[in-house]
């Protein structure tokens, strides 16, 4: 049975989704290679059927969220990995560094519809979008911190088993 969230966003990808493309254009995520606009993921989720990891992270000041990142994400085994599974989605919190207003809203608008109350946050999900452009979570489970590419991409395998299943 599918568990599924109500999430209606108003920042980046609404009525001003083009406009604030181009204005978030230059902004670079923390980890290479992973997204930052909510949109962009969910299209490339459409177009190639893996659902989104999501890391809600403090790339700046959190601890935990830089020993994950040193610990799994920088390593060729995870890239591998998710390039094979799934669509990566980066949603920061930075305390030293600015996002764009659009960005900001945008993250905030996730961390409140995931309910995320500590870093490092990581959800494993997928968005359907009405007409409206409203969309929907179909959440899969969620993660945090791992020691090692191989205990944090199990728990992640657990998931999209399950989400096949479903």
């Amino acid at each position: 049975m599918k568990s599924i969230f109500s999430l209606i966003l108003i920042m980046a990808f609404g009525v001003s989704g083009l406009v604030a493309q181009a204005t978030l254009a230059d902004y670079e995520t923390e980890n290479e290679g992973w997204l930052h606009i909510v949109e962009d993921a969910f299209q490339e989720s459409q177009k190639t059927g893996k659902p989104i990891l999501a890391n809600f992270t403090g790339s700046d000041w959190c601890g935990w969220c830089k020993r994950l990142t040193a610990s799994v994400f920088v390593h060729d085994e995870f890239k591998k990995w998710a390039d094979e599974n799934v669509v990566l989605l980066e949603l920061d919190f930075p305390r030293r560094k600015s996002l764009p207003n659009e960005l900001k809203a945008q993250n905030q608008s996730m961390q409140r519809a995931f309910e995320v109350r500590g870093y490092p946050t990581i959800w494993l999900f997928d968005l359907e979008k009405d007409d409206a452009g409203r969309y929907s979570i179909i959440p899969h489970g969620k993660t945090g911190y791992a020691k090692t590419v191989g205990e944090f991409t199990g728990a992640l395998d657990q998931m999209i088993a399950q989400r096949e299943k479903s």
